[in-house]
Parts: structure tokens; C-alpha cells; sequence
């Protein structure tokens, strides 16, 4: 089993950036891919951003393509979210997520994860 407790939220204006970090402790890191969610009041919660385990296999939504980044560091058990060029519709709560059954290939499906952390807010004012 894994733990994660991501970090790194906050308000920004529109156009802002922030660095949302996940930690991971509790079992070896390089065998889980991970997955960044958000959900926003009243909303279904979203796939963002995906990695496998190996670290070079990412994908996007198409929402955030170009301006979101997601990346880990295996040494350190921690998975990166690099979002520049934020607008208000990403306003929500962002969650990360692992998953060891597929690891070696990302996915935004929220139902093929199995940890959870409790998520950080993120805020975009206009």
C-alpha cells in the first residue's frame, strides 16, 4: 500500500502558476503509476494529468494540454504538477492518485486507481 499527501495549493489570479507536489511513502514508488485529478463543486472529479511508472509515458485533458506538466521523481517519491497559465474554470480541489495493477501505462480514469491522497485547493480568481 501506498500513502500520498499532495501540497502546494493555493490562490493565484488568472494567468498565475502553481507547483502542486504529491508525496508518497509506504511502499516502493517506481512500481505505482500516478494520476492527478480535480473536482470542482457540483462536478463529476476529472482526470488531469497522468504518468507511468516509468516516468517518460504522460497523457493530458485536452483542458489543460500545453499548460499543465506532470512529472516525478522516483528518488525522491514524489510526483509533480506544474500549472502555468491558470484560468478561473481551474478552480478545485486537486487530488493525486496511484495505481500498481497498470502501472506502466497512464491513465485519466479515475476508476483504475486505488490510492487516494485527501487532495489540496487550488483557487483562480479573474
Amino acid at each position: 500500500q501506498v500513502q500520498l499527501v499532495e501540497s502546494g495549493g493555493g490562490s493565484v489570479q488568472s494567468g498565475g502558476s502553481l507547483r502542486l507536489s504529491c508525496a508518497a511513502s509506504g511502499d516502493t514508488w517506481s512500481n505505482y503509476r500516478s494520476g492527478w485529478f480535480r473536482q470542482a463543486p457540483g462536478k463529476e472529479r476529472e482526470g488531469v494529468a497522468s504518468i507511468a511508472s516509468g516516468s517518460t509515458t504522460t497523457t493530458y485533458a485536452g483542458s489543460v494540454q500545453g499548460r499543465f506538466t506532470i512529472s516525478r521523481d522516483n528518488a525522491k517519491n514524489t510526483v509533480y504538477l506544474q500549472m502555468n497559465s491558470l484560468k478561473p474554470e481551474d478552480t478545485a480541489m486537486y487530488y493525486c492518485a496511484a495505481d500498481s495493477r497498470w502501472r506502466w501505462s497512464p491513465s485519466l480514469g479515475k476508476d483504475t486507481y486505488n490510492y487516494w491522497g485527501q487532495g489540496t485547493q487550488v483557487t483562480v480568481s479573474s
